[in-house]
């Protein structure tokens, strides 16, 4: 899968927006002493959300959601459009073209650069009222990948379940309840036995601090 699959996958913006909160909260609660990989930043910039992805082994994504519209972006420093590929980076060509200038701004966001450079293997976009995301007229070889196919699939699964319960088993090396991740992607309200069904150790009244930040509802006991 490359970035013309991806935008062919991914949910609309207010179901991906939720998609990424939930994702974040979820493996707030199952990381333990790890730090998290994802995360979810409400107000990031007036009025502007942020999801975020970091590896901790140099890969990426971000998604920022704009009153104007959303835009995505990701970084596989392994694929082959990276921008390492020459000796002075360059993207992959044809990655921004057509970014809306709408939403261009975040292609030059200083948080988003690496001395001075966008570094991005994948672009997309929606603007607010378009019927589909779109991406620039990027081509690839049979064999070339951008790093859609594995970046994305926590957004792209169809309810989420699976897909998390595999990233939280490569990741930490732990089962988790399948039906407790079911309720926080579907947004229901989080109560002691979810976040208890998720984790042992983790202080529910801590996770529920985090999840009302996010917008969640909290079912107090």
């Amino acid at each position: 899968m490359t970035v013309h699959e991806l935008v062919a996958a991914l949910p609309a913006p207010h179901e991906l927006r939720a998609r990424c909160r939930a994702i974040a909260l979820l493996e707030s609660i199952v990381s333990g002493r790890y730090a998290p990989s994802h995360s979810f930043v409400t107000d990031w910039r007036p009025g502007v959300d942020l999801a975020l992805m970091e590896s901790g082994s140099g890969d990426q994504y971000a998604v920022v959601f704009d009153p104007a519209g959303v835009f995505l972006y990701g970084f596989d420093h392994e694929s082959d459009a990276t921008p390492w590929r020459e000796d002075e980076r360059a993207h992959w060509p044809g990655l921004l073209d057509g970014l809306p200038a709408s939403l261009a701004q975040y292609a030059q966001a200083p948080e988003f650069q690496l001395d001075g450079f966008f570094d991005a293997t994948v672009c997309a976009w929606r603007e607010t009222g378009a019927a589909a995301w779109q991406c620039g007229p990027v081509e690839f070889a049979e064999d070339e990948r951008d790093g859609a196919d594995w970046l994305f699939d926590l957004l792209t699964d169809a309810d989420g379940v699976q897909a998390f319960v595999s990233f939280t088993e490569d990741s930490y090396e732990r089962s988790v309840d399948r039906e407790a991740v079911a309720s926080v992607l579907k947004g229901a309200p989080l109560d002691r036995r979810t976040v208890s069904a998720l984790s042992s150790t983790e202080n529910f009244e801590t996770v529920a601090e985090q999840a009302r930040a996010l917008g969640y509802t909290v079912q107090d006991d």
